[in-house]
C-alpha cells in the first residue's frame, strides 16, 4: 500500500512539474500577431511596429498575419478560436476592444472576459479627411452643407463597427446631420475611390491619413482628439469647430485569450514592457503622429474598462449600432 500510495505521489509531482517546464520553453516555435484589419491601417501599422521589435526579445520569429473583415470580428474571432497557447496573439484596439460592445446587440466574444491586455502600446488621434476637390474647406461648412443636403454626401471606413465608422457616425449624429456610409474592407481600398472622387470622406487613424494630407492628395479637415495634433498643427480639432463634443483617440496593444497559461502572460508583459520603453519605437510611432504608452498592468486594465464601459454607454444611447 505504502509502495502504490508512494508511485501516486511521484506521478502528480511528475505531472504538476510538466505544466511549468512547458511555460519555460515557450516559445519554441514562431509566434502569430493576428490583426483584425487590413494591410495599411492603423491595426496592421501597430502589428508591424510591435512584431519587428517583440521577435528578438523573445528569441523567435513574430509574423503579422491580416485577418481584415466584420467590422474587426472575423480576426478577433481567429484569436478566440485558437488554442490559447501563446502563439496566437491579438492586436486589440478601440474598435475591438471597446467599440464593439455598444455596436452589437449578440457579440460573439466578451472582451473583458475571454481576453486579457498584455499591453498597450500606442495611441493615435483619427484625421478627417476628405476629397481634395471637395468644395467646403471646413467642418463647419461641410455640416452646414449636409444639414441642406441629408444623405448626400458619403463617408468611407474599413466596416461596420471600425473606429472610423465610429469617429464619423457619432460625430454627424451629435451633429445632427445624416451622411451616407460606405464601408470598405481595407484602408488602401477606401482611399482609392477618395482619390478618385467617389468618396467625399473618411475618419482614418492619423498614421496612414498623415502622408496623404501632407502630399496634398487630400484635405483635413479636423482631429478627433481633444487637442491639436503635431503633425497637423494647423488642423482644428472637431470639438474646437463647435460642431460636435467628440474626445477620440484610438489605442492598440497585444491581448491574449484569458485562459492562457499565467507564465506565459508574464513573459509576454516583461517584454512589452521592454518594447514600450525602446527608444527606437518612441522615434517611430512619433515619426507617425502617435504616442507610447508607458502604462502598468494595473493602469491597462483599468484603461481598457473605462473605455469598453464609456463607448459601450455612448453608442448605446446614440442608437448607433453595426448590425
Amino acid at each position: 500500500m505504502f509502495g502504490y500510495a508512494l508511485s501516486i505521489i511521484c506521478a502528480c509531482v511528475l505531472f504538476f512539474g510538466i505544466a511549468p517546464a512547458r511555460a519555460q520553453t515557450w516559445p519554441s516555435k514562431p509566434v502569430r500577431i493576428v490583426t483584425p484589419g487590413g494591410p495599411g491601417g492603423g491595426f496592421d501599422t501597430s502589428a508591424r511596429i510591435i512584431a519587428e521589435k517583440l521577435g528578438p526579445l523573445l528569441g523567435q520569429s513574430v509574423v503579422v498575419e491580416n485577418r481584415p473583415g466584420g467590422g474587426t470580428l472575423i480576426g478577433t474571432d481567429a484569436v478566440l478560436k485558437a488554442p490559447a497557447d501563446g502563439y496566437s496573439l491579438l492586436i486589440g484596439g478601440l474598435s475591438n476592444i471597446a467599440l464593439n460592445v455598444g455596436l452589437y446587440k449578440n457579440l460573439p466574444y466578451d472582451p473583458l472576459k475571454d481576453f486579457v491586455p498584455i499591453g498597450l502600446t500606442v495611441s493615435w488621434s483619427f484625421t478627417l479627411v476628405a476629397r481634395k476637390d471637395l468644395p467646403q474647406q471646413n467642418l463647419r461648412e461641410l455640416v452646414a452643407y449636409a444639414k441642406a443636403h441629408p444623405g448626400e454626401l458619403t463617408y468611407a471606413s474599413t466596416g461596420n463597427g471600425t473606429g472610423q465608422h465610429v469617429a464619423m457616425a457619432v460625430t454627424a449624429q451629435l451633429a445632427g446631420v445624416k451622411l451616407q456610409h460606405i464601408p470598405y474592407r481595407t484602408a488602401a481600398a477606401a482611399y482609392q475611390d477618395i482619390l478618385g472622387g467617389r468618396i467625399d470622406l473618411m475618419f482614418d487613424n492619423a498614421s496612414t491619413a498623415m502622408t496623404l494630407v501632407n502630399d496634398g492628395r487630400v484635405k483635413a479637415l479636423a482631429v478627433s482628439s481633444a487637442k491639436r495634433q503635431a503633425i497637423h498643427p494647423d488642423v482644428p480639432t472637431v470639438m474646437e469647430t463647435g460642431v460636435a463634443p467628440l474626445d477620440m483617440d484610438t489605442w492598440f496593444g497585444i491581448f491574449v485569450r484569458a485562459d492562457t497559461p499565467p507564465p506565459i502572460i508574464a513573459t509576454l508583459r516583461e517584454a512589452m514592457a521592454k518594447l514600450s520603453n525602446d527608444p527606437a519605437v518612441a522615434d517611430i510611432v512619433n515619426r507617425t503622429g502617435g504616442n507610447v504608452y508607458h502604462l502598468t498592468v494595473q493602469e491597462t486594465e483599468a484603461l481598457v474598462r473605462r473605455d469598453v464601459e464609456r463607448w459601450t454607454k455612448l453608442l448605446r444611447e446614440a442608437e448607433i449600432t453595426a448590425d
